[in-house]
């Protein structure tokens, strides 16, 4: 099984990581699961999972969606502008 995993913002800063495929993922896996399963690989994502936005395959989603196999799942922090 495969998943792409996209990061913006301060979360791509924070892991230095644009992007990361990940095939140790068993699907389907609603997004609550699958986030505890990225905080297991990177800690330092565990405190700002909670602002934390998920799309999946471009189309952002509850922590219920499920996540199959193929899938790009995108996590986007909260963003501040002018």
């Amino acid at each position: 099984m495969t998943i792409t995993v996209l990061y913006f913002a301060a979360l791509r800063e924070l892991l230095g990581l644009n992007e990361e495929t990940l095939s140790d993922v068993v699907v389907p896996l609603p997004v609550h699961a699958f986030a505890q399963h990225l905080v297991l690989r990177h800690p330092q994502l565990g405190p700002r999972l909670g602002s934390v936005r998920f799309a999946v395959n471009e189309v952002f989603v509850g922590a219920s969606a499920e996540i199959n196999d193929g899938d790009t799942v995108a996590l986007i922090p909260p963003v501040s502008g002018g």
